[in-house]
C-alpha cells in the first residue's frame, strides 16, 4: 500500500464526462444526469483500509446531503484483474452491506480517474450546479489509527457552502489521504511516493 495524497485538481475545472455500469442497481450513470445539481464524486474502493476506516460515515453523509440537493456518485477504478476484492461483483456486496445510497461505479479502463486526476481512494471531487470544481481533497483529519474522530467536517463545511451558492474558502481546501489508485498503466501526475 503506498500511503497518497490528492493531486489537487485546479478549482474551476469543469467535471469531466462520465458514463459508467452502476454496481448493484444495473443500468448506466452518466454525468448528463445530474444537470443543474451540485455533484459530489467520491473515487473509493471496496478493499482499502482508508476507505473501510469511513464507509458507514461516507453512506449516513450520502443520505443526509441527497436530502438537502447534493448529487453524489462514488466510482472504483482500481485493477480488478489484480485485485479481485474491488471486482464489479464485490462492488455490488459492499454497496449493499454498507448501504450506500448514491450509485457505485466501476471504472474498468480507468479513464474516468485519469481525466478527474484521480490519486487516491478516498478522495473526492466536489462540483457546483454549473459542474465546477469547488472543492477536492479529504472527509476530514481522521485517518486509520490516528484517534481523530470521523466527522466528515471538511466535506460538510463544503458541501454547505456550494449548496448555499457560495464559494468554498481556499484554506479549506486539505489533500485526502489514501492507498493509491491500483493502475493498470500509471498515469503521469502519478509518482509513487509516499505522501507526507
Amino acid at each position: 500500500m503506498v500511503r497518497t495524497a490528492s493531486t489537487m485538481l485546479e478549482l474551476g475545472t469543469a467535471a469531466p464526462p462520465f458514463s459508467l455500469p452502476a454496481a448493484g442497481d444495473g443500468g448506466t450513470v452518466s454525468l448528463s444526469d445530474f444537470e443543474g445539481q451540485p455533484l459530489l464524486v467520491a473515487f473509493i474502493s471496496n478493499h482499502c483500509p482508508y476507505v473501510k476506516h469511513l464507509r458507514s460515515a461516507l453512506a449516513e453523509f450520502g443520505k443526509e446531503y441527497e436530502s438537502k440537493g447534493l448529487a453524489m456518485v462514488a466510482i472504483s477504478s482500481n485493477d480488478a484483474e489484480e485485485y479481485p476484492d474491488d471486482s464489479f461483483e464485490k462492488m455490488a456486496e459492499e454497496k449493499a452491506a454498507v448501504g450506500y445510497p448514491f450509485p457505485y461505479l466501476y471504472d474498468e479502463d480507468q479513464s474516468v480517474a485519469k481525466a478527474y486526476r484521480a490519486a487516491c481512494t478516498p478522495d473526492f471531487f466536489l462540483f457546483d450546479k454549473a459542474h465546477k470544481l469547488a472543492y477536492r481533497g479529504q472527509f476530514d483529519d481522521s485517518r486509520p489509527g490516528n484517534d481523530q474522530p470521523i466527522t466528515g467536517g471538511d466535506l460538510r463545511a463544503a458541501a454547505e457552502q456550494v449548496l448555499s451558492g457560495a464559494p468554498v474558502p481556499p484554506d479549506r481546501q486539505k489533500p485526502s489521504i489514501g492507498c493509491n489508485i491500483k493502475w493498470k498503466d500509471a498515469p503521469d501526475y502519478f509518482t509513487g511516493q509516499r505522501a507526507e
